[in-house]
């Protein structure tokens, strides 16, 4: 290979790694103890594990595996099952994202402005039916990869395109995926976040008001600080983080993918990798740290 190959297979190299890394971990340190113990934040967070480690196994990996051997080794029918996981893991992996942030959302007015009181999303029924939603809608638009996929080249590379039976059809599928999958769950994690952001000024606000308050009655027992919403704000801002990164990653994935089903181009292909790429590497370890799990104990 050339330097120029070299360089883009060991980036794709560190993404993959660095994924399936994080994505395990996360997966890892939200499985809860015990039935009793079972939260909905841990839900979130394993559902969108599983959803990442889906295109880190499945997808990164086999692609990365691929760069470095100069050959599509892993069989023309494969083709259907690279497109097929691609799409229900990132499907999965974007509604997750936005369950979390209306998830955290509630958790943070709920501890700011409610004393902690419970939140929607707590019932742990309600969020079942959201993930299986979200799952079968993932299905719906990943199961016909399979029948309209397939593998065009020499076996040296790995060339997988979609045939569809006409290009109206592809238009057609195109556009409900690009609205349903993607610009509705983009839309909901923006608003999330914008309510996140207000409901954190205004509690700063709130909290620096006491605070002068304090300062002028000499009683520094008026401002106690509250462990929990501590916890929730922290929890929140890391949220906040990885919907600004979402955001940037996923509007540029589908700024992208509008632009490919337009005009055939190699580099649009690899840039919409690379932004889906970036989203599932980086975003355990913020979620990780938000929730204070970026450790090595499972205890």
């Amino acid at each position: 290979m050339e330097v120029q190959d070299w360089v883009e297979s060991s980036i794709r190299a560190f993404f993959c790694l660095t994924g399936i890394t994080g994505n395990f971990w996360l997966g890892l340190r939200s499985l809860p103890k015990s039935r009793s113990q079972l939260r909905t934040g841990d839900i979130l967070f394993l559902n969108l594990a599983i959803s990442n480690l889906i295109t880190n196994c499945m997808v990164d990996l086999p692609d990365t595996l691929t760069q470095f051997v100069n050959s599509w080794f892993m069989g023309k029918n494969y083709c259907g099952v690279l497109q097929f996981s691609s799409e229900i893991s990132e499907t999965c992996s974007i509604f997750s994202t936005m369950f979390i942030s209306l998830y955290w959302h509630q958790k943070l007015v709920g501890s700011l402005r409610r004393g902690g009181a419970p939140v929607q999303m707590d019932n742990l029924r309600l969020v079942g039916v959201l993930l299986a939603g979200s799952w079968a809608v993932a299905l719906m638009f990943s199961v016909p990869h399979f029948f309209i996929t397939e593998h065009n080249g020499n076996e040296s590379l790995e060339i997988c395109e979609e045939r569809f039976p006409t290009f109206a059809e592809k238009r057609t599928f195109d556009g409900l995926y690009l609205i349903l999958a993607n610009a509705a769950p983009i839309v909901g994690i923006t608003y999330a976040s914008v309510q996140i952001v207000l409901v954190l000024l205004q509690s700063q606000k709130r909290v620096t008001g006491h605070s002068k308050a304090a300062a002028k009655t000499n009683n520094s027992t008026q401002v106690r600080p509250n462990p929990s919403s501590g916890n929730q704000v922290r929890a929140a801002k890391s949220v906040v983080l990885v919907a600004t990164i979402f955001i940037i990653c996923w509007t540029s994935h589908l700024v992208l993918r509008i632009y490919s089903s337009f005009r055939n181009s190699i580099l649009a292909v690899k840039l919409t990798n690379f932004m889906g790429a970036t989203y599932t590497c980086f975003v355990p370890y913020v979620y990780l740290h938000g929730v204070k799990k970026l450790n090595c104990s499972c205890c």
